[in-house]
């Protein structure tokens, strides 16, 4: 459950396949912290539904007839959006870097395949709710320095809203170091760390930490190639 939060997490499903929506309905349907609050067929209903109800999280489906899952993610989660933080999961059949980026790009706070196990699927939905990253730090990481577009091999200026230490997190951070890690590469509690890293969202308007790994990448804070 998200801090500060009453109630279950309300939950949109989006995917053009009635089976996959019922199945997926079933399973979140079975936990007392999750409700799955609206459905979608396609990427301008999704749209429209998230408009209506602002769910907490959007499990969107990448191929989807008229507006794709990507260009729907795009829509939602633009500067309409940005007044109650909506987390958007990807879900795909195909185990594709370059659907992954697009996802993380449109804003995306998460990727998952569908054939993920129900396991799986609530924990996306509990994790990209509470802020963390969905994806494991490395396979962020690798994915964002194949795709993005190479920075200078000198590291960039720290920005303005980051003190000095938020910034050696933030680097640490776009490594693909865990808390734990970084706590021990600074010398830093983990309640500390995971201050800092709030921070850092806070200040920079990311919506989590993958996106933070986003922005250290196409900034110019970790280049690709020379993290």
């Amino acid at each position: 459950m998200v801090p500060g939060m009453s109630g279950a997490l309300r939950v949109v499903l989006a995917d053009d396949q009635d089976l996959v929506r019922a199945g997926f309905r079933v399973i979140l349907g079975t936990e007392d912290d999750i409700e799955v609050v609206g459905e979608a067929r396609d990427g301008l209903a999704a749209v429209e539904v998230v408009e209506r109800l602002r769910p907490d999280v959007v499990l969107m489906d990448v191929q989807m007839p008229g507006v794709d899952g990507l260009e729907a993610t795009r829509r939602i989660l633009g500067p309409a959006g940005a007044e109650h933080p909506i987390k958007v999961v990807i879900l795909t059949t195909f185990d594709r870097e370059d659907y992954l980026f697009e996802a993380l790009r449109a804003g995306a706070s998460g990727f998952l395949l569908k054939n993920s196990s129900p396991e799986d699927l609530v924990e996306s939905v509990r994790v990209v709710a509470r802020g963390d990253a969905l994806l494991a730090p490395e396979v962020t990481r690798r994915v964002i320095a194949r795709f993005a577009t190479p920075g200078p091999p000198t590291r960039a200026a720290r920005p303005a809203e980051l003190t000095e230490r938020e910034f050696e997190v933030l680097v640490h951070l776009a490594r693909g170091a865990s808390n734990a890690e970084i706590a021990s590469a600074l010398y830093l509690g983990e309640t500390t760390v995971k201050t800092h890293v709030s921070r850092i969202l806070v200040k920079l308007r990311l919506r989590d930490r993958t996106h933070a790994v986003v922005y250290a990448y196409e900034n110019g804070v970790v280049a690709p190639g020379h993290g």
